[in-house]
């Protein structure tokens, strides 16, 4: 089993960390909560004091932040003067295509070998050890980061050289988030039109208007299999981190002259959304605004 410094323990960290030591191998920890920490411990983690102490003779890195500048300040101001020269660094982090870039031509000058690996999934998945990782980077440092990202996920793709995983993260969220609110969209103008919920889903499920919104992710509790809507869109996939991706697909697009306007559109009411006081709910929570209740129920 491998020795792996892991930076980052939040809702989506955690869960990853405690999957590798659940898998046997020897996880040093370190996070700037306290609280954080006690729970990677309570899984088998060992806490560190600092990131720099926690990838300290560690064989793989692993870090799960919340934007570039976090990744930058971590990795340049820590791990690079202390991680052994044949560590493989993995960045699991969903951050701008730029920031991925940089950093691992960074730790490339460096001499230090890197992939960016962002995740689908949410909570639940992270917890399950069940998430996709979509991964930017050469063969070879995908074959050796694949084994590691197995025990955390139920699917490794490799994306392309690096920076392909932030770019393959953004345009899947960018879709999804439209999808989303299409979706619920949908499902206001369907009972305002008279068509039961259940009907309607039975039968845009299979139909051409089918989506993992749809089917897999319904936003209207009772309807389909259980969601966050079951829950009072609790748990899940924060619109604020929706909200979070559909800027850095946007802002990706301006770089590269894409049109994308759905995108935009889509972005446009999630900010309105988490402005109403709704960025810790599931982003399909966003159908209580279009149902006209000003984001609430």
């Amino acid at each position: 089993m491998a020795r792996i410094g892991f930076i980052g323990l939040g809702n989506m960290g955690g869960g990853m960390a405690a999957n590798l030591a659940k898998a046997g191998h020897d996880v040093r920890a370190f996070d700037l909560s306290q609280d954080a920490l006690d729970r990677a411990k309570a899984a088998g983690c060992l806490p560190a004091a600092s990131a720099a102490e926690a990838v300290t003779d560690a064989e793989f890195v692993v870090t799960m932040l919340p934007a570039g500048k976090h990744v930058r300040a971590v990795y340049e101001g820590e791990v690079f003067g202390a991680v052994p020269g044949t560590a493989l660094l993995l960045d699991c982090s969903t951050i701008d295509v730029a920031s991925a870039r940089a950093v691992g031509a960074a730790a490339q000058a460096k001499g230090l070998a890197m992939v960016d690996a962002p995740v689908s999934g949410g909570i639940a998945a992270a917890n399950g050890g069940t998430l996709t990782f979509m991964v930017g980077g050469s063969a070879e440092h995908f074959g050796r980061a694949q084994p590691i990202l197995e025990r955390m996920g139920k699917a490794v793709i490799h994306a392309g050289p690096l920076g392909s995983g932030q770019a393959a993260k953004i345009c899947n969220n960018m879709l999804l988030g439209a999808t989303m609110v299409a979706t619920c969209e949908a499902f206001v103008m369907a009972q305002k039109l008279g068509l039961d919920p259940q009907t309607f889903f039975d039968i845009s499920s299979k139909a051409s208007g089918q989506s993992w919104s749809m089917t897999s992710y319904c936003p209207l509790p009772g309807v389909g299999p259980q969601t966050p809507a079951d829950n009072g869109y609790q748990g899940g996939f924060a619109s604020a981190l929706m909200l979070k991706d559909l800027k850095l697909a946007v802002e990706a697009a301006q770089g590269v002259d894409a049109a994308v306007p759905m995108g935009a559109a889509a972005g446009a009411l999630y900010q309105a959304f988490v402005n109403a006081g709704n960025g810790v709910l599931d982003f399909s929570g966003i159908i209580r605004m279009l149902a006209g209740a000003d984001g609430r129920e």
